[in-house]
């Protein structure tokens, strides 16, 4: 069993930062990259950010490069994600997903995640 759990959401207006949590427990001995994804209501999930199994590769997508930083501490089984200079076209609801065990690349597909989260809400007013 594989659980995640994010935390950090939260209300904040136009221009303010935040900082996201995923905190991984159970089967975490293997090597896995992680990934960040959103939903806001009425679209599709979408990729925000994914980073290797190292740590030493991230993507993006377009809409939160230069905004937003992942990373990851292994030894904390814990990813971040620093979105600074928020917009309200960021407000929704916020998953963090992994892939299997010895999956160690990024990949942009939701299909891709078997696991995830229950989400944390980030609404950002104008």
């Amino acid at each position: 069993q594989v659980q995640l759990v994010e935390s950090g959401g939260g209300l904040v207006q136009a221009g303010g930062s935040l900082r996201l949590s995923c905190v991984a427990s159970g089967r975490t001995s293997s090597s896995y990259a992680l990934g960040w994804f959103r939903q806001a209501p009425g679209k599709e999930r979408e990729f925000v950010a994914g980073i290797n199994w190292s740590g030493g590769s991230t993507n993006y997508a377009d809409s939160g490069k230069g905004r937003f930083t992942i990373s990851r501490d292994n030894a904390k089984n814990t990813m971040y994600l620093q979105m600074n200079s928020l917009k309200p076209e960021d407000t929704a609801v916020y998953y963090c997903a992994r892939r299997p065990g010895g999956y160690i690349g990024i990949s942009y597909s939701p299909s891709d995640y078997p696991y995830w989260g229950q989400g944390t809400q980030v609404t950002v007013s104008s």
